[in-house]
This record gives C-alpha cells, sequence and structure tokens, in this order.
C-alpha cells in the first residue's frame, strides 16, 4: 500500500508557555491539493516548518512521502520544495541567472542548468522578462519566479504558505491556474492561505485550525453543507438584515419562504444567501455564522 504523501498524527509544539499546536492529526493523499486555514497564531506556518523540518515536533509524528521528519529530514527534503511567504529571489540577478543558480545548487550542469531555466520561464509565463533584473519585477511576477525556483527539480510535495499574500487579483488568479497545472501534473500542494475564497477554488480538501487541532476537515461542499442550508434573507432598502428564514436549499422549501413573508406582509428586499467558507471559518473559530449562532464545534468537527 502506498504511504500518504502527508501523515501527521499527534503533534504538538509550543513555544515558552504558549501551545500553539496541539494534537494535531491529519493526512494528505498524493497528489491532492490540501488547504490548511485558520487565524493569525492559528499554528499554520509552524505546521509547515515541521513537516518540511524546519522545527522539531515536541511529541507526535510526521512523515512526508513516506519519511519521517524527525528521523529521516534529508530524505524529506529530498522530496519537497517550499515557497514561503516571501519571494526568496535574488533581486540583483536576472530571471534566468536566479533560476540557472538554483540549477547548479541542486547539481545540474550549466548546459542542464540553462535547458532548465528556459522551460520553467516559459512554463510560468516569464520568458519575455528572463534577462530583465527581478527587482524591476511586479509582485505577481517575483511570486511565479519564486514557484519556478521551487520546480528546479520537480518535488512530491509542494508546500505553499500564503502564496499570494499581497498579490492584486489577476495575478492571484494567474497563480491559481499555476497551482491547479502542478497538481494535475501529479505533485502534492500543501498550502496555508488567508484567502478563503483561495481554498474554495484550489482545495480538494480543507482543514480548519482551532486551538492547535484540526476542527473542521472535509472538501468545501462538505464543510458548507454542515453549517446548513440556504437562507432567505429580507432586508430594507438600507441594506439593514430585517428577517432570515432558514430554508432546505430546494424549490420548495424557498417558495414557503417566500410565502411566509407576504402571509406577515413584509416589506423589503429579498436575497438568498448560501453557505460560505467564511461562515464556516466564524463557525469553528468565533462560534458565529454572520449575525447567527452557529451549531456547536462538535457538530462541525
Amino acid at each position: 500500500m502506498t504511504a500518504p504523501a502527508i501523515d501527521v498524527r499527534g503533534l504538538r509544539k509550543a513555544f515558552g508557555s504558549h501551545t500553539v499546536i496541539d494534537g494535531l492529526d491529519l493526512t494528505v493523499s498524493r497528489g491532492e491539493v490540501f488547504a490548511l486555514l485558520g487565524p493569525n497564531g492559528a499554528g499554520k506556518t509552524t505546521t509547515i516548518n515541521i513537516l518540511t523540518t524546519l522545527t522539531a515536533p515536541d511529541a507526535g509524528s510526521a512523515s512526508v512521502g513516506g519519511f519521517d521528519v524527525a528521523s529521516a529530514p534529508v530524505e524529506v527534503r529530498r522530496r519537497i520544495s517550499l515557497t514561503g511567504q516571501s519571494a526568496a529571489v535574488d533581486d540583483a540577478l536576472s530571471a534566468v541567472e536566479n533560476v540557472v543558480m538554483f540549477a547548479r545548487l541542486a547539481g545540474l550542469s550549466g548546459r542542464a542548468s540553462r535547458r532548465r531555466a528556459d522551460d520553467l520561464l516559459a512554463s510560468f509565463g516569464l520568458t519575455d522578462a528572463a534577462g530583465r533584473r527581478v527587482a524591476t519585477f511586479s509582485g505577481g511576477m517575483r511570486r511565479r519566479l519564486d514557484l519556478a525556483l521551487s520546480f528546479v527539480v520537480t518535488p512530491e510535495v509542494l508546500f505553499l504558505d500564503e502564496p499570494t499574500t499581497g498579490l492584486d487579483t489577476r495575478s492571484r488568479r494567474d497563480l491559481w491556474d499555476i497551482i491547479r497545472s502542478l497538481a494535475s501534473a501529479g505533485t502534492t500542494v500543501f498550502l496555508t492561505t488567508q484567502y478563503l475564497e483561495e481554498a474554495d477554488q484550489l482545495a480538494d480538501r480543507i482543514a480548519v485550525l482551532h486551538d492547535g487541532r484540526v476542527a473542521a476537515l472535509g472538501t468545501a461542499a462538505e464543510l458548507k453543507a454542515r453549517i446548513g442550508g440556504d437562507t432567505v434573507e429580507l432586508h430594507d432598502a438600507q441594506g439593514v438584515l430585517l428577517q432570515e428564514i432558514a430554508t432546505d436549499g430546494s424549490v420548495a422549501g424557498l417558495r414557503r419562504a417566500l410565502d411566509d413573508l407576504d402571509q406577515q406582509g413584509a416589506e423589503g428586499i429579498v436575497t438568498l444567501r448560501r453557505p460560505t467558507l467564511d461562515d464556516v471559518f466564524l463557525a469553528v473559530t468565533t462560534g458565529t455564522v454572520g449575525a447567527r449562532t452557529a451549531a456547536p464545534l462538535k457538530e462541525i468537527a
């Protein structure tokens, strides 16, 4: 039986008296895009640092590519790439010089390094800017180059720690397309993000961290379904919420909600609201969904 790409059991990590990860369990299948969400300080970056052998756990176990991060860190590093929150590129060099340098450090010959640089820059839409100094690049171009560097040697597992932070909407969506193409080619992608839409669009499964543990896990559709069905909302002309009626999402349910409002003689603007990952995130981390009280965490996890 093939080992999962990532397997975490009972992982714990504290910094001084502050426990960041407290009994974390999760499994990521090979070829999966897995998103880890959580509020600031929830332990997302710490989790990635442990899985990439940058930080040692206090307890528990974690394996990547079938190798334990504590007992076989060199084997783990041979199978992974990490793109952090800041682009790890040299501003004084051109794009092609950055890639060639990384390729030579990875052990490729000079000729092979140049071929690899040409291929990667083409794949990430940077051929026209290959000879330009990185200092002149936009934020989106820098992020694409950073991802290209991660693929000088194609990894089994790619870790992305908030890869699109600070990018404009177009650059963010361009990177989404690149991440999708990498995943479709067989690379396992483990990402953290502060953009819930990003997780919704990219991830096969999503985990939400709360109090150092996974409090919710599933596909985006599964997590939204656990929050509840659609809600008919009545607003006044200024957009103030006057009333909301939960429905089962069916046409009959919507008709019943509208009939109820008619019988009350209610006036205003009617909208249909569907659960979002924002609702899931709020339910797990604060116990509320918008203006409503969420189901208990044990029903969401």
